[in-house]
Formats: structure tokens, sequence, C-alpha cells
């Protein structure tokens, strides 16, 4: 019974191993993600991160190889039972992409805390101990994203008009503008790199960023959620 017991669990991680296997050779998401995950342990391994920090990346690594590989076998289940396009099956495959995006999302903020710390080493001057500007930028960028998408749900609703949905674009690039002010006190430069922000923004597809009305909701709302978040950190 024992040496029964044995072979099925042999089999077992035979399968998951081709399993992991076949991701990694058929996805290519799967593969950047793995030329990551072995890059940043190398970092780790070079900057000689701590037990804690490691684990971190370890655990957040773990998420994005997770979410990929549902959304692998959510894809080919989808694949198997409907032939022609449905709807339904879409919103499926929609779905499991968006658990990788926010898993990846985790990564990469992770990565930030655990290694920016560590640039002072590499690019003298890089980090500053009165603070750490570049999170609190990226927790408004963060927020602004969020309220963003919020906004898209709430207007999909059949009752709820769109028109004066915020342009996701314009809000991010004020949002950059606003903290590029905040950080470096010089509004000419905000405003050029705000200028140039939208310019290459409203060249690409979108009908909410080419509304007055999703522009200046946009604007206001990258304005104001990061002066809020500066305002909170004590910026």
């Amino acid at each position: 019974m024992a040496a029964v017991g044995l072979d099925k669990l042999r089999r077992s991680f035979q399968y998951a191993l081709a399993g992991l296997v076949y991701a990694l050779k058929t996805q290519r998401n799967v593969r950047i993600h793995f030329m990551a995950a072995v890059i940043v342990l190398g970092a780790g391994l070079y900057f000689r991160i701590s037990s804690r920090d490691f684990v971190l990346l370890f655990f957040a690594i773990t998420l994005v190889f997770m979410a990929e590989l549902f959304n692998t076998s959510l894809e080919k289940a989808v694949d198997l039972f409907v032939q022609e396009y449905s709807h339904l099956a879409k919103v499926v495959k929609d779905t499991a992409a968006g658990a990788v995006l926010v898993t990846a999302l985790n990564a990469l903020v992770v990565a930030y805390v655990v290694f920016y710390p560590r640039l002072e080493s590499v690019v003298p001057g890089a980090y500053k101990d009165k603070g750490v500007p570049l999170l609190v930028t990226l927790t408004a960028f963060l927020l602004v994203s969020l309220l963003t998408l919020a906004g898209k749900a709430w207007s999909s609703m059949d009752n709820v008009k769109g028109r004066w949905l915020p342009s996701g674009r314009t809000a991010l690039a004020f949002a950059g503008g606003t903290a590029l002010t905040l950080l470096t006190g010089n509004l000419l430069a905000a405003t050029i790199a705000l200028f140039l922000v939208l310019l290459a923004a409203h060249g690409g597809p979108g009908p909410e960023s080419r509304t007055l009305a999703g522009i200046i909701t946009g604007a206001l709302l990258g304005t104001l959620v990061t002066l809020a978040v500066f305002k909170l950190a004590g910026w």
C-alpha cells in the first residue's frame, strides 16, 4: 500500500511538472515572467537582501506564476468547450488576464520596496532618508488608476451616461505633472512634461480620451488625488 501511495504521489508531481513545462514552452508571458524572476532573484543575491525581503520577493513571484497558470488553464478550458465567439468566454479570459495584471503590479511594488533603498550603492544620491517620494507618487498613480477603473465600471451601467467618464490617460498625465511640480518645485518643467505626455497619450485609441468632458474630469481627478496623497504623506 505504501508503494502504491508513493507511486501516485510521484505521478502527481510528474503531471504538475508537465503543466509547468507546457506553460513555459507555449506562453510568451510566462517566459517573460520567468526571466524577470531570474533577474530579480539574481539582483537579490547581488544586493545581499535580508531573509524577510527574499520571502517577500519569492511570495510575489509565486503569485504571478500561480495567476499565469490559472490563466492558461482557463483559456484552454474555454477553447475546449467554446468553438465560436462568445461574449461570456471573452469575459472569462479577460478576467483571468486581469488577475495576472494585478499580481504583476503587486510584484513590481514589492520589488520597488525591496530594491529602491539599495540603489544608493549603484547610483549615489538616488535614495534619500528624508522620505520616499517615489512611493508616494506610485500610491497616487494607483489610486488614480483604481478610481478611473471604478468610473468605467459605473459608466457601463445601462442607466449611466459615460460622457463625463474621466480619461485615464489624462488623469495619469496630470497626476504625473502634479507630482513632478511638488517634488521639484519647477512648474515650467512639470508643464512641459505634462504637455508632452498629453500629446502622446491622446494620439491613441479611446473615445473618452478625446471628449472635452473626459479630459476635464480626468485632469481634475489626477490633480486632486495626487495633491491629497502628497498632503496626507506630509509633502
